[in-house]
């Protein structure tokens, strides 16, 4: 079969374009890229500006359209970029200079941005916008100047305040913002704080000042083992970083504290516990919810060594730190009820059962009103002197003791207000004598019920001598202390019973 011939088209260059034609090319993307700019159609602008200065790469004004269009696509940095390279083009391309400084202003460095707008004024002295933008530049590094103050001072609210107000005029300025998120995370405002970060990291997922204020929220959180990933990230991207380090330094030890004072406690060594959790509570005075929990624990320890009025401060530095620590209000009501406190102890239990209503709060908070209701009578127990789970037979003997020390006609001889005292006094102990030695009477007593609305003493009816006299026999009245003549004596009086 004999060979076809086939044409083969032979591939020619474009033609090369002289110079003019080139600017003229140039031009028509600079006026594509204009029309699409003046319907807000950046991006696509932003292409043919690019194709004007892929074309004619010595052309200021183009490299000052792309930075306008860059500036409202807030790629900044860019932006920045472009105006540079515009004003070296052309020292004295005033709007290049003017968008410099913009860049530099919005990027947050306001020196460099002064430095630029000074510049236009120097070309055109009567121009407005550098000197409104001058103004405003100048009001960002009286901000800062707060901000810094502010931070050395722990003043965290101002720190806020000033760069909120700073952000308005630089909001492309990651310094600032990570200041603030910084500061909102000193303040406790952990959602508001890790919100600004992540905004951050979702532009540049190695910004290591984000990863730290980012793993601070955690760490203030309590959330510790995260916290330290992201420390240790951090330093990863940025090894110098101070705050990362101490950070990372900080939430290691205080971990490895807090585990150890919970060991110790867990092994009943309990003054070792609450050394440990002493040591904790100084490594991070920042750390509010960790030294909320660590407060708590040294209460809990201090309890189980009878230091209660420190546990209470404990328990109230707790509840100073995170005023929803229900934990801390619970340990503080028992040490409350430990010391007889029970109005405090009321007051915390009713804490409690407003914010969690459950069956075991509800009953701590009766247990407690009951007590407080015991506790505004007479205690009989402390008038006979013995212990709430004294038998019969210590009741009896110690109302025999106290009715011979306070009966009426052993203070015959005293002065009227003694007298009166211990008539009152042994009053007090027929009263309770009454009541202890009936079982009936004294289950009434114990579970907190009122007597008198319920048969109990009779009010006014009580009489102190009957009770002695059939306690002693009959022999309740009538003898002397000091061997009176015609009366029985003490001693005669022992001997009959």
């Amino acid at each position: 079969m004999a060979a076809v011939d086939i044409d083969v088209p032979v591939e020619t260059e474009p033609p090369i374009l002289n110079q003019e034609d080139l600017q003229r090319q140039a031009e028509c993307f600079k006026e594509q890229g204009n029309a699409l700019y003046s319907k807000k159609s950046y991006s696509e602008a932003f292409n043919y500006y690019t194709k004007a200065i892929d074309t004619c790469p010595k052309n200021a004004s183009y490299y000052g359209n792309r930075a306008a269009t860059l500036m409202m696509l807030c790629r900044f940095r860019e932006a920045l970029e472009d105006s540079q390279q515009a004003v070296r083009l052309d020292n004295c391309f005033m709007k290049g200079h003017l968008r410099e400084g913009k860049c530099h202003l919005s990027l947050g460095n306001a020196m460099a941005a002064t430095r630029c707008f000074q510049k236009v004024l120097e070309l055109e002295p009567s121009n407005k916008e550098a000197q409104q933008e001058n103004k405003n530049a100048a009001t960002l590094l009286e901000f800062e100047r707060m901000a810094d103050f502010g931070f050395e001072k722990r003043d965290f609210r101002k720190v806020v305040y000033c760069m909120d107000r700073a952000l308005a005029l630089a909001s492309a300025c990651h310094r600032f913002k990570i200041l603030k998120a910084e500061c909102l995370a000193l303040l406790g405002r952990y959602p508001e704080a890790q919100s600004v970060a992540s905004d951050i990291l979702r532009l540049d997922s190695t910004n290591a000042d984000a990863l730290y204020v980012r793993g601070l929220c955690l760490y203030y959180e309590d959330c510790i083992d995260k916290a330290v990933q992201f420390f240790v990230q951090a330093l990863r991207m940025a090894p110098d970083h101070e705050k990362a380090r101490l950070a990372c330094k900080n939430a290691k030890a205080l971990k490895a504290k807090k585990e150890e004072g919970n060991q110790a406690f867990k092994n009943h060594k309990y003054e070792v516990a609450y050394q440990l959790y002493t040591e904790a509570l100084a490594i991070d005075p920042n750390n509010i919810k960790t030294n909320a929990k660590l407060y708590c624990n040294r209460a809990t320890a201090g309890a189980k060594l009878k230091k209660l009025n420190q546990a209470i401060e404990d328990c109230t530095c707790a509840i100073k730190l995170d005023d929803t620590y229900i934990k801390a209000y619970l340990r503080r009501a028992q040490c409350y009820m430990d010391t007889e406190l029970y109005e405090e102890a009321v007051r915390d239990y009713e804490k409690v059962y407003q914010t969690e209503k459950t069956t075991d709060h509800k009953h701590l908070l009766k247990t407690a009103q009951l007590q407080l209701k015991k506790s505004k009578r007479k205690d009989y127990y402390k008038v006979l002197g013995v212990g709430k789970n004294a038998t019969e037979d210590e009741i009896k003997k110690a109302y025999r003791k106290r009715a011979l020390m306070h009966h009426p006609d052993r203070h015959s001889s005293a002065t009227p207000e003694v007298q009166k005292e211990e008539e009152k006094k042994f009053k007090e102990v027929g009263e309770a004598f009454t009541v202890l030695s009936d079982p009936k009477k004294k289950v009434r007593y114990d579970s907190g019920q009122d007597l008198e609305d319920d048969g109990g003493l009779n009010g006014g009816d009580f009489d102190a001598n009957n009770i002695f006299r059939a306690f002693f026999g009959g022999h309740g009245g009538g003898f002397s202390f000091d061997s009176s003549p015609g009366l029985p004596s003490f001693f005669q009086f022992m001997k009959c019973i």
